[in-house]
């Protein structure tokens, strides 16, 4: 349809009052719903359609005529170059009222009026998202406090899923894009609290202790409208909780220990499908790493005698084997695994770091004890050769969090690390950190040792250090040189070195006392005078 004729409608030049207009733009709305990139010799007339229909919103016109034109209006609002007449203050109070965004504690209960609410709403995402005086004019306007009063007003409603939906999604978009409105969100409008609990509304959590949620394995999964809403909810609660891992006070204490056992709660939940599931605990993943370390004590549990859960120790490690099954699957899909992978990997390692039972759990699943060391530690399909894999990813990053995690799973102990990975898998870490001539790490475990199996006990005199698996003893070919041969091999190599270290094409390096990398020169000085210091105290 001719945008001219579209705008010529509007703007009642066609005639046909308002029943024509409707017929107009949703025939406009149906033909463009699918319209993303829009043609730039159209602008202006996209604009003065844009103000036309702000003009027919601000009058009182029937509820399909304003579902019409909210649906044209969040089309156009695609396109940023529009959107210059549309942020105007009087401009987004008629839609904040159309979207029910007013202190009016008046309950929702004309279902008639939903749909405007919902499309209202559709478009103050798509305005605020693509403007920034929109994004100014909404803190303003106060727009995060109508938002999180109309979450209010949704309470116990039937048939607002939507309208609860996109209110979330819209505080997520003000949460990101707006710093101010992160800190009003936070510390004036109880918005940690509103979010957990429309968080644990989405999911209808029904608790049996104070930090534990009921578990019905017979659970139908999560509708698509209930899992968009928690999802939106997850991001939001992201934004509002970023920076808040040092808990000051015992009430912030318990509103994380109640927002980790809601996520705990989510982890153990399927979405309708497999694509949705895998995003709901993404974002569940994203929002248990802002989640104080102290506080994710919650996500086991002692396990009751009817649960037939994964138990340890006699916890119930539910969660924890849905965390480990979704890092190997994101490890599996080969890609993205800064954004995917990185943050269950950090999870993980803090929970490992923490919680020994977790630590313990965890260990006996990626590490268990060695019997077939046959194939170097990176070569195979177990989750320990998948994490050894990514020791040496291109990836800085992606490397040094597997280290870590593989790290601490052996309680930062050099020797213990060295027997699952192989030293060459493990340099980067142990250079980093300074322990390449062994030792451990900062943190304190506890003591118990770890057992070695027979098969290991009995291969280890062949194992190679460097790679980490067993090889048959090699013919030394030393052995049939004469000593006048073995001195000029010996001297042919010096010179080699000698040559690449002079034309700056590799730097030779030795290791301090205290563990660290340093040049040659510098490293042996420093063993000679330790020597020297030794001696002279003797």
């Amino acid at each position: 349809m001719e945008l001219g004729a579209v705008l010529e409608a509007v703007e009642g030049r066609g005639g046909g009052g308002p029943e024509a207009v409707e017929r107009v733009l949703a025939r406009y709305s149906e033909e463009n719903r699918t319209i993303f990139r829009f043609d730039p010799a159209d602008e202006d007339k996209r604009k003065k359609l844009c103000e036309g229909i702000l003009n027919i919103l601000e009058k009182d016109t029937k509820t399909s005529c304003q579902v019409a034109c909210l649906e044209a209006l969040r089309i156009l609002s695609r396109d940023k170059k529009v959107l210059v007449p549309v942020t105007t203050k009087r401009n987004m109070q008629i839609l904040m009222r159309l979207a029910k965004l007013d202190i009016v504690e008046d309950p929702l209960e004309r279902v008639s009026e939903f749909p405007v609410i919902v499309e209202a709403l559709k478009c103050l995402c798509n305005i605020i998202f693509n403007s920034a005086v929109a994004q100014k004019l909404s803190l303003e306007l106060n727009l995060a406090a109508m938002l999180c009063n109309l979450l209010e007003k949704c309470k116990d409603q039937q048939f607002v899923d939507d309208i609860k939906c996109f209110d979330l999604r819209l505080l997520f978009l003000l949460s990101l894009l707006h710093t101010d409105i992160r800190s009003q969100l936070r510390q004036e409008l109880q918005g940690v609290q509103v979010l957990t609990q429309a968080l644990e509304s989405s999911l209808s959590v029904r608790w049996t202790e104070k930090y534990k949620a009921a578990e019905d394995r017979d659970r139908p999964p999560l509708s698509l409208q209930e899992t968009d809403c928690a999802i939106e909810a997850l991001k939001a609660l992201f934004n509002v909780t970023l920076d808040s891992w040092n808990v000051h006070s015992e009430t912030e204490s318990h509103q994380f220990r109640y927002m980790a056992a809601i996520l705990r709660h989510c982890l153990l939940t399927t979405g309708p499908t497999e694509d949705k599931t895998e995003e709901l605990h993404s974002n569940a993943v994203n929002l248990l790493s802002n989640v104080p370390v102290s506080c994710l004590d919650v996500l086991i549990s002692p396990s009751s005698q009817e649960e037939t859960d994964i138990k340890y120790n006699g916890m119930n490690m539910g969660a924890i084997q849905i965390l480990l099954d979704f890092m190997e699957k994101r490890i599996d899909k080969g890609s993205s695994y800064r954004e995917g992978l990185t943050p269950v990997l950090s999870l993980l390692t803090e929970c490992c770091r923490t919680h020994r039972n977790i630590r313990k759990f965890i260990k006996a699943q990626v590490l268990p004890p060695l019997r077939d060391v046959s194939n170097r530690p990176e070569v195979g399909t177990t989750v320990r050769n998948k994490l050894v894999r990514l020791m040496t990813h291109v990836d800085l990053g992606v490397k040094q969090i597997a280290a870590e995690f593989l790290f601490v799973l052996c309680k930062e102990r050099v020797d213990s690390l060295l027997k699952y990975t192989g030293y060459g898998n493990a340099a980067g870490l142990l250079a980093a950190r300074g322990l390449l001539a062994g030792g451990r790490g900062d943190h304190w475990y506890s003591d118990d040792e770890d057992t070695d199996t027979e098969e290991y006990k009995s291969a280890k005199p062949n194992i190679n250090l460097i790679t980490g698996h067993l090889e048959e003893p090699m013919p030394n070919p030393m052995d049939e040189m004469t000593e006048e041969q073995k001195e000029y091999e010996a001297m042919k190599l010096v010179n080699m070195f000698d040559k690449l270290s002079r034309d700056e094409l590799i730097k030779p390096m030795g290791v301090r006392p205290d563990g660290t990398m340093a040049p040659l020169e510098e490293a042996v000085s420093q063993y000679h005078t330790n020597k020297q210091d030794s001696s002279d105290s003797d």
